[in-house]
Parts: C-alpha cells; sequence; structure tokens
C-alpha cells in the first residue's frame, strides 16, 4: 500500500466477488477499485442486482472477495482472521440500515448505548451530545415505535457515528421516507461525514438527494464507472 492509501477512509483494489460454480457462476463485484477519503460522501447508484449491496457487504468486512484487496485506513480486511475482522467493525465501520434497524424495546438514548456494550471503544462518542448534534436530544426517551421514519434515521446514523468510524457504510435511507426527510437525512450524513471526516459510501435509488454527495458512482453488471446525468 502506498502512504497515500494507507491515509484513506476505505480502498479497494482489483476486488472481483464470484458466487456459486461452473455454469452457475455469477460475477457480483468485476474488478472494482476504489478508494474513499476521508471527510467524503460518495454516491452508488444503479438498478437492483447490478452489485450495490455486494460492495457495501465487501468494503464492511462481511463477505471476503474472491480476489483483490479490501483495507479501512490502514487495516487490512481481506486477511484478517473472523475475530479480527469482527474487531475491525465494532472499531472502524458503522453501518446505518434502511429505516435504522432500531431494536423495538430500546429508547433512542439507549440505541446509541447499544454499540459499547458489544466490546471495549477507545473514544467513544457522548450519546446525548451525539443526539443533540443529529436533533434528537428531544426524543431522547421515546422508543421507535413512538418516531417517525426520518427520526429513526437520525438515530440510526447516530448510533453508527458513536465509535467514531473510519468508514460509514450507508444502505438506501431514504427508501421509506417522504422527499422532504430525504433530503434532510442526506443533509445529515453529508455534514457528519465532513465535520468528523468520516469516509461514507452511501448506495441509494434516490437522485432527488445526490447534490448532497461529493462524488456520484454509477454500478453496473458489478462495475464501478463514473456516473452521468
Amino acid at each position: 500500500m502506498t502512504a497515500a492509501t494507507a491515509t484513506a477512509g476505505l480502498n479497494l483494489a482489483g476486488v472481483t466477488l464470484l458466487h456459486g460454480d461452473g455454469d452457475d457462476t455469477v460475477t457480483a463485484l468485476d474488478d472494482v477499485s476504489l478508494t474513499v477519503q476521508p471527510g467524503e460522501l460518495l454516491a452508488v447508484v444503479g438498478p437492483s442486482g447490478a452489485g450495490k449491496s455486494s460492495l457495501l457487504a465487501v468494503a464492511g468486512g462481511l463477505i471476503r472477495p474472491t480476489s483483490g484487496t479490501v483495507h479501512v485506513g490502514d487495516a487490512d480486511l481481506t486477511n484478517a482472521s473472523q475475530r479480527d475482522l469482527a474487531r475491525l467493525r465494532r472499531a472502524r465501520i458503522g453501518f446505518v440500515f434502511q429505516s435504522g434497524n432500531l431494536l423495538p424495546a430500546l429508547t433512542a438514548l439507549d440505541q446509541l448505548r447499544l454499540p459499547l456494550q458489544l466490546g471495549p471503544v477507545e473514544k467513544p462518542r457522548d450519546p446525548r451530545e451525539l443526539l443533540d448534534e443529529v436533533g434528537m436530544s428531544h426524543r431522547a426517551d421515546r422508543r421507535p415505535g413512538h418516531l417517525s421514519g426520518g427520526e429513526r434515521q437520525r438515530i440510526g446514523i447516530a448510533r453508527a457515528l458513536m465509535t467514531r468510524p473510519q468508514l460509514l457504510l450507508v444502505d438506501e435511507p431514504t427508501a421509506a421516507l417522504d422527499r422532504a426527510r430525504s433530503q434532510e437525512v442526506v443533509a445529515l450524513l453529508a455534514r457528519e461525514s465532513h465535520q468528523h471526516g468520516v469516509a461514507t459510501v452511501m448506495v441509494t435509488h434516490d437522485h432527488d438527494v445526490l447534490h448532497h454527495c461529493d462524488r456520484v458512482l454509477q454500478m453496473t453488471d458489478g462495475r464501478l464507472e463514473e456516473h452521468v446525468g
């Protein structure tokens, strides 16, 4: 790795991911190389089945690529043991899912405390300060059933930032939101990424929010290219 690559939030080099074998082999990712710098919000667009979910899974260390390398900061996810991968995901990578993926029984404040209970965190964020930062301090004692879709996404983003991750992976954050809430959520993602130097990759079908992003790439048949239009 070069020094420039080592400082990147995310670096994929020549990543290919195959599913199945023989005549049933499917190429989910086809020789993908990608660098996302700290503080950059990258959007990845493309049709269903193009490989966007596979990209997030490989970048997050959830699936090992068939070939190529994956680095988050100076950490090599490709050759790490399962134990080290779990540690790296907890310490360096935040995940934001559709609809926030919150636990129904926990209040907003307890959702943020949850990552701190899963293992040691070197320099965790203060959950109350983070709730205030994402505009949700007034909902600290509310459970997901009493929050709107946009509010749940804000809590999900805040929870993902609790461990001060180097990389944030975001899967269709506006899928269940109206236009106004969608704009608010992606603007929040951009602000948090820029303010805290987090490399963020957002998969989305929502072209109306792309102006909040620093860069947009198109995924087609497992390959990444510059987005046009």
